[in-house]
């Protein structure tokens, strides 16, 4: 008999979890029946969010990057729901910036390009080894697992676009990571999977005219729209429900391939 789990009762932990993907996330697993804590800036709407998602839910001001910052957003996840079954990364940033602007005579700023991959890269891992320390005191189902990993990649891991060097790098580091890891976890019931989410209208592409979020759907084969964000809180509930997803990259994007 398939050892099919259930969210339910899960506590999980979610990064840039007061917006978009991730908030669609915290969302869906307090629907469902999980608990969950928003890792989110200071100045996110992290306590708004979770206070109106109610006592199933808790915010812990956290910048990814930072080692006690995320160690004290998992304490709170312990001691106020006694556990971690699940850390779902959607905290991310980007820029688009050519490699060199020729015209300007301008090289890609070196600054903003390890800013971006300390975030993307260095702050999901940071997350991913810090919560799988409290994961593995959990006591194991009868499959022997103890907790799940979701990070969030992107389609710019394979389809980088002019100005996503920065980006695209970012989320391959994402994608290439997830196996490894996954084999590292594996001997402790601790499962690894990535989402590589297409265009989704999240605040980001919210802020575009309304012409160019068109234009933006058009390019997606089928359903020819942006992915809505309760799609991305789906697909994470399902990964968290079905124990034999791990180490794998899905791609969540309507089958579009990005162009130059």
């Amino acid at each position: 008999m398939a050892n099919i789990r259930s969210v339910k009762g899960m506590v999980g932990l979610v990064t840039g979890g007061a917006s978009g993907l991730g908030r669609a996330t915290v969302e869906r697993l307090i629907s469902q029946g999980a608990s969950a804590v928003i890792l989110d800036l200071p100045s996110s709407d992290g306590h708004k969010v979770a206070t109106d998602l109610g006592d199933r839910c808790a915010f812990a001001p956290t910048d990814v990057t930072s080692e006690s910052d995320v160690r004290s957003a998992v304490d709170l996840a312990k001691q106020k729901y006694g556990k971690v079954d699940l850390a779902v990364n959607c905290a991310g940033i980007a820029v688009a910036v050519k490699t060199y602007n020729f015209k300007k005579d301008l090289p890609h700023s070196l600054e903003d390009f390890t800013r971006v991959i300390t975030v993307n890269i260095a702050g999901t891992f940071n997350v991913i080894r810090l919560a799988v320390g409290e994961m593995g005191k959990n006591e194991p189902d009868a499959d022997g697992h103890r907790g799940c990993i979701i990070n969030t990649a992107s389609v710019a891991a394979y389809d980088g676009q002019v100005g996503q060097a920065a980006y695209s790098a970012s989320k391959g580091g994402i994608v290439g990571m997830t196996l490894p890891i996954a084999r590292d976890l594996a001997p402790m019931g601790i499962r690894v999977v990535t989402i590589a989410p297409g265009l989704f209208s999240t605040p980001l592409l919210a802020g575009l005219p309304e012409k160019v979020r068109s234009f933006l759907a058009r390019q997606v084969p089928f359903p020819s729209r942006l992915g809505d964000p309760a799609e991305f809180a789906h697909l994470v509930t399902a990964i968290a429900e079905n124990p034999m997803i791990n180490g794998e990259v899905i791609r969540l994007d309507g089958a579009i391939r990005m162009q130059p």
